[in-house]
């Protein structure tokens, strides 16, 4: 596959996940959060189960304990979305869960040790800068909803990094495929124990679990791995960068949310600081020293 065929996949990848935020919020007028979870995941499971069953017989232990655990986490990140999409924006939403990827280095300072690069910082303060303008009303509060899907990104990160792990010892596919599977069961559970779990009973509600099922879990999940052999992870992290501008488009253009110009403000300082993490943060600076080496070995 060529480098701008798989560019173009993962961009569909970006714009399906973004219009997700608009099709929870449509699903969520006749379901219950926990089962539209079970809804999507479960249909999401079911597709990629049925088109790689022939890989899910290599399945051993491990890679069933990190699907577990993967699911358990995923299942954390879309609680706390689609909790949050009942009193925030699909604009909001976006923005705030795409800051994943600023909260993934400062937990590998915080829980691993490591060294975070200046351009991180940099990108870190311009993201934190943009949460406050995008969230803090007239009064200095924060909606529930806000405060919801900064968790969600706090949940992604970790399932980020755990994912890391796991694909080093075990199937990545597989594990991407099981986690899907664990995600809809422990939301069909808790529907059981909180909700009444039931199927679509109106157009806009299939249309939703459809669309999320199919597109946004089921493609997004197996396009996303298969395009990125072809690029490079600078040039993937800059097209996952518009995830929030995909979802402040589609609630735009078809419920109309609107951002008032601090919210704009702010929209743009998320967008900077998500872009200056994932572009500046992976540029490899060589020293001085070194480079006056190896200008010297060449000549």
């Amino acid at each position: 596959m060529k480098p701008l065929k798989a560019e173009l996949l993962l961009m569909a990848v970006t714009m399906f996940w973004g219009s997700s935020y608009l099709f929870m919020k449509m699903g969520l007028g006749t379901l219950g959060e926990f089962n539209l979870i079970a809804l999507r995941f479960g249909l999401a499971f079911l597709l990629a189960g049925l088109l790689f069953r022939r890989r899910l017989r290599s399945i051993d232990a491990r890679t069933l304990k990190y699907g577990a655990l993967l699911g358990f986490l995923l299942l954390g990140v879309f609680t706390c979305i689609t909790f949050g999409l009942k009193t925030t924006t699909t604009s909001n939403a976006g923005f705030l869960v795409a800051l994943t990827v600023v909260f993934v280095p400062m937990l590998e300072v915080l829980v691993f040790k490591k060294r975070v690069a200046p351009q991180q910082i940099f990108g870190s303060v311009l993201a934190i800068s943009g949460i406050g303008l995008l969230t803090l009303n007239g009064s200095l509060q924060v909606r529930p909803g806000d405060l919801l899907c900064i968790l969600s990104a706090v949940f992604y990160a970790v399932q980020i990094l755990v994912t890391a792990r796991a694909v080093k010892t075990s199937d990545s596919l597989n594990i991407g495929i099981l986690q899907l599977g664990f995600a809809g069961g422990y939301a069909l559970i808790l529907s059981a124990v909180f909700e009444t779990p039931s199927l679509p009973s109106t157009l806009p509600g299939w249309i939703a679990i459809l669309a999320l099922g199919i597109f946004c879990s089921a493609c997004g999940f197996i396009l996303q791995p298969v395009a990125q052999k072809y690029t490079s992870p600078t040039r993937t992290g800059l097209i996952f960068a518009l995830e929030p501008v995909f979802a402040a488009f589609f609630g735009y253009w078809f419920v109309h949310e609107k951002l008032s110009l601090q919210g704009y403000t702010g929209a743009a300082l998320v967008l900077l600081g998500i872009i200056a993490s994932e572009l500046l943060g992976k540029l490899h600076v060589v020293p001085p020293a070194r480079m006056l080496k190896k200008r010297r070995a060449n000549l």
